[in-house]
Parts: structure tokens; C-alpha cells; sequence
């Protein structure tokens, strides 16, 4: 009998209190915890705030984030506040597998995460995380879910529309219907718990309050799901709070960027031609961090508005078929797909660099240069592909996140405005479960009162002196004295 038939319904993990690379890293990982508090005022007065009341008293949350020091910071003060925490990441190379270790050790969470899962472990990992060992009446789900990139609600999502056809004409999800390797595993999972429970993922759904979404690509999944009206639950969309998209995108990608490529690589930044494709936020970050490194930067870009901020900031915006052949570095940044085709890389000078800094893997055409070129590993996350002509690139993280995959992700302090947010979303979420505020099916944002919360928490440990309104100012230009400061529509 398989482990697989013998598997509960958390899968091959849920069964097992944790499932990390080396618990032995667990004392390493404690001490980065302890200095990565200091940089993380925002959640540390989360703690203090609301630590003593347990808001979160009994509630499950479940976590699908890049487990990172950072984010174990997060997990400790979810459960600060009450909850009953499990946990995954949602990135196959983006574990720091003593952050996981330490969460492990001392119970802060059920953790089911490390550094290098194959494809089929992540989905198992992600079953393991939003599964509770014991039904408790309303099913083995979560109360809510802390997402980055929407893996989680999407089992969810598809795990319902599976049940609807398998009760409508006994349909069961097939493996072999779908291309991607990913869903392919999805659907593996569903079909195997369809016979345990033909029912599970309506209870999740039923019973979930709510999920917080992280990241861009994950937001515009939940927009997509409210135009078509299929999302399940309340959403809110942590990522277009300034303090975390104007913060951790643009400043978190601007440190962690020249970082991941550094450390893969030792390649001197200064002098190098680098191509940045796409000009949001991140893509800004990177830009600005390349440039400052001595770098000569295009950018490419589809929006005029984006294209026209980059031409004012003085990069030159180019498409990249003009210049595929003058760069040594290539980064995506744009959220889309195929934006590094195998023909670009075919074309590119010998030992470019190609790295991803967008959420997924699908913006460089990786599949297709797998058939095509030959890899050879220089070490973990990065490999040298050999086109058939004899020329060879570099691609970092195998097309995934490569701040992440290279390096450690963005730095503490940044981090704490964007999970600083997310412990607000829950928080909020929690609090008005039964109020109607947040309906189900309906995506929103984070009020601007907290938002200016999130900033006020960090500017201590920077020491800002924010200067005071007066009454009469105040009134001139129609805010209450301790705001907030600007209306819901302006653009920082």
C-alpha cells in the first residue's frame, strides 16, 4: 500500500506536526529571529497591542508566504494574538530552511516547508498547511488564509468546482487533461480526496472568513474570480496598501534584486548592460537599484504612462527584440507570461544572465529552453544552458523568483510594513465576520486610516519627526488633524 493511499486528509505531511529540511537549524534560526525583531516595529507592536487580548483566541489561520525569517516573525505574532497557525510557502526555492526549523521547534506553527520541493511535494505541503488534523465540526479548514500568489485559495476554488462536477455527472478531475505541471498535481490531490469526502473543499469554503492576499499576481487572480463571480469568500488585497506596494515592491525589489544576482553569480553590476522588463513597482525598484550599481538600464514596457516615467527617469525604453543581443542581464518584472521567449535567449550575447523577479514562473520560456539547450548546475538555483549552436546563458532560480531563490528576499524592515498589513487584514476580517462589511465574492482594500498606521509604526526606529497640523491647517485643507492625510484616490 502506498504512502499516498495510507495518507490522511492532510496528505503525505498533515499527519506529521512539521516537515522541514533540518530541525537542527532550529537554534540558528532563533538567533536571526531575535535580530530580525528590532527591524520589525510594526509587527512587534502588533504583539504589544493586541497580544494580551488574543483577538485570534482559538481561530485557525492558515499561510501559504515564503517561509522566511521574516515571515516566521509574522507567524509568531499571529499566534501572539491567539491564533492556531499552520503554514507553507509558496515558492518552491524560497524556504530558509532554518526560519522553518526554528517555527517548528517551538511550536509556533505546523510547518510544512523547505528549500527545493519538487513540484508535487509543494501541492502536498499546501494540503498539509490548510488541513487541521481534527474536524471539528466544521470541516478540517481554516478560518482564514494569509495567501502570496493565491496557490491556497486556488485549491480551494478548484477543489469546489470539482465536487460541483462530480455530483452533477460523478466527473472526476483527471490528471492527464491539463499540460501544466502544476495543476497536473492539483488535480492529483482532488481526485484522491473526492473519495474521502465529496464535500471537503464546500466546507472550506463555507467556513473560511476570509483570505489576505500578498502579491500582485495574486490580487489580480481575486479580481478575476470577483468579475466572474466565483470567489467563495471576503478578500483583501494587502498588496495595493502603499505601506506594502509602494514599500516592499519598490524598496524591498531595489535591495533584494542586485542581492539575489550577486550572490549567484559574483558578476560586477558596474558597466554591464541590463534589461528590466516592465516599470511597475518593481520593476522600478530594480531599475533604480541597477542604475546605482553603474549599470547601463533599458527598460521595456506595454503602458505608455510606465513607459513615459522610465524615459523621465532617464532609462532609455526599448523592445527587447532591439536589443536582446547588446545585454548582459536580463530581469522580468511585469506579472504577464512569455516575456523572455526561447528565440530571445537563442539570441543573447554568451553567458547572459536571465533572472525573474515577477511571482510566478511562466515569464521566461523555461519548458521550451529545457528541449532545446543543455543544462549544466554550477550550484543550487543556478545552471549554464548550452544553446545548439554553442552559446550559453545563465538563468537563476530556474526561472523563479531570484531574490529568493539566490539570496533571502527582501530585508526585515520593509517586511514588517507589508506584514504589518496583513496582520491588520486578519484582524479586520476577523473582527467584522459577522457584520457584513466584508461580503463574500468582493475584493477590498485596507481603510487609508491604517494604512498611515503601518508608516507611523516605522518611523520611530528611523528617527522621522513628523510635524503637527494645527486646527486652522487642518481645516484649510479639509483633514482631521491626526488624519488621515490624503483621500482614498491619491497616487503617491
Amino acid at each position: 500500500m502506498s504512502a499516498i493511499a495510507n495518507a490522511g486528509p492532510g496528505g503525505l505531511y498533515g499527519d506529521a506536526p512539521y516537515k522541514v529540511a533540518d530541525i537542527s537549524l532550529a537554534d540558528f534560526g532563533r538567533k536571526e529571529y531575535d535580530i530580525a525583531e528590532y527591524e520589525m516595529p510594526g509587527l512587534m507592536n502588533c504583539r504589544t497591542e493586541y497580544g494580551p487580548s488574543k483577538p485570534f483566541a482559538g481561530v485557525r489561520i492558515a499561510g501559504s508566504l515564503h517561509m522566511t525569517i521574516q515571515t516566521g516573525v509574522l507567524i509568531e505574532t499571529l499566534k501572539e494574538m491567539g491564533a492556531n497557525v499552520r503554514w507553507c510557502s509558496c515558492n518552491i526555492f524560497s524556504t530558509q530552511d532554518h526560519a522553518a526549523a526554528a517555527i517548528a521547534r517551538d511550536g509556533s506553527a505546523n510547518v510544512y516547508a523547505w528549500k527545493g520541493e519538487s513540484l508535487e511535494e509543494y501541492w502536498e505541503c499546501t494540503l498539509a498547511a490548510c488541513t487541521w488534523p481534527e474536524d471539528d465540526g466544521k470541516g478540517w479548514g481554516p478560518d482564514m488564509i494569509v495567501d502570496d500568489g493565491g496557490d491556497m485559495t486556488l485549491l480551494i476554488h478548484e477543489g469546489v468546482a470539482a465536487e460541483k462536477k462530480f455530483e452533477a455527472d460523478g466527473t472526476v478531475p483527471d490528471p492527464a487533461s491539463t499540460d501544466n505541471a502544476e495543476m497536473k498535481c492539483v488535480l492529483s490531490i482532488l481526485a484522491r480526496e473526492l473519495q474521502r469526502d465529496p464535500k471537503r473543499w464546500h466546507k472550506y469554503a463555507d467556513r473560511c472568513v476570509g483570505v489576505s492576499e500578498e502579491t500582485t499576481t495574486g490580487v489580480h487572480r481575486l479580481y478575476q474570480m470577483e468579475q466572474m463571480g466565483t470567489l467563495l469568500f471576503p478578500a483583501i488585497n494587502v498588496n495595493d496598501s502603499v505601506t506594502k506596494s509602494k514599500f516592499d515592491n519598490l524598496y524591498g525589489c531595489k535591495h533584494s534584486l542586485p542581492d539575489g544576482i550577486m550572490r549567484a553569480t559574483d558578476v560586477m553590476l558596474a558597466g554591464k548592460r541590463a534589461l528590466v522588463a516592465g516599470f511597475g513597482d518593481v520593476g522600478k525598484g530594480c531599475a533604480f537599484a541597477l542604475k546605482a550599481a553603474g549599470s547601463i538600464v533599458y527598460v521595456s514596457e506595454v503602458d505608455p504612462i510606465c513607459a513615459l516615467q522610465a524615459a523621465m527617469e532617464g532609462f532609455q525604453v526599448k523592445r527587447m527584440e532591439n536589443v536582446v543581443g547588446e545585454c548582459d542581464i536580463f530581469v522580468t518584472a511585469t506579472g504577464n507570461k512569455d516575456i523572455i521567449t526561447l528565440e530571445s535567449m537563442q539570441k543573447m550575447k554568451d553567458n547572459a544572465i536571465v533572472c525573474n523577479i515577477g511571482h510566478f514562473d511562466n515569464e521566461i520560456q523555461m519548458e521550451r529552453l529545457e528541449k532545446t539547450a543543455t543544462r549544466t548546475n554550477i550550484k543550487p538555483q543556478v545552471d549554464r544552458w548550452t544553446h545548439a549552436n554553442g552559446s550559453s546563458i545563465i538563468v537563476l532560480a530556474e526561472g523563479r523568483l531570484v531574490n529568493l531563490g539566490c539570496a533571502t528576499g527582501h530585508p526585515s524592515f520593509v517586511m514588517s510594513n507589508s506584514f504589518t498589513n496583513q496582520t491588520l487584514a486578519q484582524l479586520e476580517l476577523w473582527r467584522e465576520k459577522d457584520s457584513g462589511k466584508y461580503k463574500t465574492g468582493k475584493v477590498y482594500v485596507l481603510p487609508k486610516e491604517l494604512d498611515e498606521k503601518v508608516a507611523a509604526l516605522h518611523l520611530k526606529n528611523l528617527g522621522v519627526e513628523l510635524t503637527v497640523l494645527s486646527k486652522e491647517q487642518a481645516d484649510y485643507i479639509g483633514v482631521n488633524v491626526n488624519g488621515p492625510y490624503k483621500p482614498a484616490q491619491y497616487r503617491y
